[in-house]
């Protein structure tokens, strides 16, 4: 019987042992920079090219030749 009731009690605490490591897990905010960090990396990739289209704009010509040369490759599906 007693060995019954250590199985048992062993079983209940790693159960609560488990529990209250996803609670912990579900707290733990270290997470949040990579959110961060991403909305970042996203403003400036839209300003570099709100830039990129304010030199066009102003120059009224190619400000990166060999872009434009890459980028005419990249689609020229003719061969």
């Amino acid at each position: 019987m007693m060995k019954m009731k250590n199985q048992m009690m062993k079983v209940y605490t790693a159960a609560a042992m488990k529990a209250l490591q996803a609670k912990q897990k579900i707290r733990e905010t270290s997470g949040e920079g990579y959110v961060d960090t991403a909305v970042k990396i996203l403003i400036a990739v839209v300003l570099g090219a709100l830039l990129l289209a304010g030199l066009y704009a102003l120059f009224n010509d190619t400000v990166l030749p060999t872009l434009v040369e890459r980028v005419e490759e990249m689609f020229d599906y003719a061969g």
